[in-house]
């Protein structure tokens, strides 16, 4: 099927494409590592010696449970000798002819055709594979409270984007999927319970997306099947407010203990990139670029995380290189609990399993920043209650502030950074929003809350270079060189260093560390 709707997109072929085996390149690719420190992003290499600074939003104090503080790295590009040379060298390489190439009809062939069904069908029944078979059918939707209509518990999740990378602005639209195991889908006599499934899930909520002694804003709940006053009101019923967590879980998971700041064990993330289609709802094309999947397969003890955090750091001063357990086929695993494994697009455009190397890119991110809660960035940024359990959309959303911040967390950015992303090389937004060199910031609280426009508005790249997003990637993709870096600037971007010549980044010179990142907004609730 996808060799038809290339075929019929115009792509001129002189021999068919190999056989699909979305295996093939993970099975060559077991340990194999050209570079040692795919860990690292290609943002870190962004020259800051100016004063801006779009690290501060990774690069925090942890909090809560996470005891990551990476602040320092404003301070100094404290590289490992293997991670000085920048490796992510596609940055630098101009594909705009390659880009251009492509007409318009092949292009929207292309973000329209299904790659996703191919891939599940392609994985299912596999023998000996011991990784993620997607059971999530991505086009069949979901009902009015977010939950998947196949039945497969999976639930959408609508949340704020983290800044930077994550704004479509910056090259392609996402959605994100959580599901909890199946005792918390159940009543303490096996039977599968709605009520019950999304009371834990506003448990969960409560326990990642408030910070830590905040109440939380969930959707309807009702205290009486758990038993536990969650709102404080002194009586059992309907509530939509979590004042106190309860100790365990509920129904099928009342034997589970409810750990503030960590999901329970089996708990899912699945995570979508795609392609940007602006006449699609979430500006989600059908086809996917990359599939992200997450599970908490162990779960550690305080002490084990602790410990976790000072053999990183300690690893880190002896200038070790990171490493993980794990294989492409079954996923890598972190200290932390959690195993991840990544599918991208091949040559043809048909998803494989990442390969190593590529699988290790993700691994830092999730693994010891100071702004993530268990790992992860997009739960704790969920829209409270009801209005969080859906497709993600930023129609409708307004910039709010981090927690403990007065300004909006966008213009924050936009005031830190410089610009509207990690490279600074987002010449839309440069050009929406600066005038002479200086932030107009009344436009961009337009987005804020009180203003006349959304986060669509501010943060959803226009028509033009949304089509000049989506051919540069897919040069990438023909090119096959996520190694040599996973981002597909529409130029070579002029403020990324190929060579850290000096550790410092020249930050704490101009008084430009900040130490206040943090992964919750403020909802005023």
């Amino acid at each position: 099927m996808l060799l038809a709707a290339a075929m019929a997109a115009g792509c001129d072929r002189q021999t068919p494409p190999p056989a699909y085996d979305p295996l093939a390149a993970a099975w060559a690719s077991t340990g194999q590592i050209a570079n040692p420190e795919a860990v690292i992003p290609a943002a870190c290499y962004t020259d800051t010696s100016d004063g801006a600074n779009p690290c501060w939003t990774c690069h925090t104090a942890g909090q809560g449970r996470n005891r990551a503080d990476t602040i320092e790295l404003q301070r100094e590009a404290a590289f490992s000798e293997a991670a000085t040379d920048n490796y992510w060298t596609a940055l630098f390489e101009d594909r705009r002819e390659q880009a251009a190439a492509f007409a318009a009809p092949q292009m929207e062939a292309w973000i329209a055709a299904d790659n996703y069904t191919p891939l599940r069908a392609a994985l299912a029944g596999r023998a000996h594979y011991p990784g993620f078979v997607p059971d999530l059918d991505l086009h069949r939707g979901v009902d009015d409270q977010g939950f998947a209509l196949d039945g497969s518990g999976w639930r959408a999740l609508r949340f704020k984007p983290f800044p930077g990378t994550f704004w479509p602005t910056n090259g392609a639209a996402n959605d994100v999927w959580i599901r909890l195991p199946p005792a918390f889908r159940r009543d303490r006599s096996g039977n599968p319970d709605g009520a019950i499934y999304r009371l834990n899930f506003a448990l969960v909520e409560a326990a990642i997306a408030a910070p830590p002694g905040r109440a939380r804003e969930v959707e309807p709940v009702d205290e009486r099947l758990i038993g536990v006053d969650l709102d404080g009101d002194g009586e059992l019923g309907m509530t939509r407010r979590i004042v106190a967590l309860p100790d365990r879980y509920a129904g099928g998971a009342a034997d589970t203990l409810l750990v503030p700041g960590l999901l329970p064990l089996g708990t899912e993330f699945l995570h979508s990139l795609r392609y940007l289609d602006l006449d699609q709802p979430g500006a989600r094309s059908r086809r996917v670029r990359e599939l992200r999947y997450a599970r908490k397969w162990r779960m550690p003890t305080d002490d084990e995380i602790a410990a976790a955090y000072a053999e990183e750091a300690r690893e880190k001063a002896a200038g070790l290189l990171p490493r993980f357990a794990g294989t492409p086929l079954a996923g890598l695993a972190n200290d932390f609990g959690w195993r991840y494994q990544g599918f991208i697009e091949d040559a043809e455009g048909r998803l494989r399993v990442q390969t190593h190397e590529e699988q290790q890119f993700c691994m830092g991110c999730h693994s010891n920043l100071g702004v993530t809660v268990d790992g992860s960035f997009s739960l704790a940024r969920k829209l409270p209650g009801a209005a969080g359990w859906a497709p993600q959309d930023l129609s409708g959303q307004v910039d709010l502030p981090q927690q403990g911040h007065e300004a909006p967390e966008a213009l924050t950015y936009f005031r830190r950074a410089r610009g509207g992303d990690e490279f600074l090389a987002n010449g839309e937004l440069l050009d929406r929003f600066w005038r002479d060199g200086r932030l107009d910031e009344a436009e961009v609280l337009r987005a804020a809350e009180g203003g006349d426009r959304d986060l669509a508005w501010l943060l959803l790249p226009g028509p033009e270079r949304a089509d000049a997003l989506n051919r540069a990637y897919r040069v990438k993709v023909q090119a096959q060189d996520f190694v040599r870096g996973r981002e597909a600037p529409l130029a070579p971007p002029q403020r990324v260093l190929r060579r850290i010549k000096e550790p410092d980044t020249g930050l704490a010179t101009l008084g430009r560390v900040y130490d206040d990142g943090s992964p919750w907004l403020d909802s005023g609730f």
